[in-house]
């Protein structure tokens, strides 16, 4: 409990491609509730739990929080990829000394990469209609 007797929190933001997610670090034994679930129900791999939960492990604080996400928008990688986002920068709210540790990692920056839109006239992004001389 922090002053005035609310409870000890913090919040951040994380993106990738179109999901967000909005992480809350509370002290606490490890639990990680995402949308309601448990983390490994679901981050259905191994590869994007441990994606996901790196940041906490660079800076040796695995099982000192409690987590709770809610994520929305975008596939099962951009949402794990938004979690470590959001998670880096709780992390760095909750000690500013971890921000430049985190950052040297590239935990703390947003991945700027989007799906390219379509384009008119043609099958896709890049694609063009194959070309007929006759």
């Amino acid at each position: 409990m922090g002053p005035q007797g609310t409870l000890e929190e913090y919040v951040a933001t994380g993106r990738r491609k179109t999901a967000v997610a909005s992480v809350r670090l509370r002290p606490g034994a490890g639990r990680v509730c995402i949308n309601g679930r448990e983390a490994k129900d679901y981050f259905n791999t191994e590869i994007l739990m441990t994606k996901a939960m790196r940041p906490l492990e660079a800076v040796g604080m695995t099982g000192r929080f409690d987590i709770v996400a809610r994520i929305r928008g975008g596939g099962i990688t951009g949402q794990s990829g938004a979690f470590r986002h959001g998670l880096a920068k709780a992390l760095t709210i909750f000690d500013p000394a971890l921000r430049g540790q985190l950052k040297q990692l590239g935990f703390l920056t947003r991945d700027p990469r989007m799906k390219e839109r379509k384009k008119y006239g043609q099958p896709g992004a890049r694609a063009r209609f194959q070309f007929s001389k006759r």
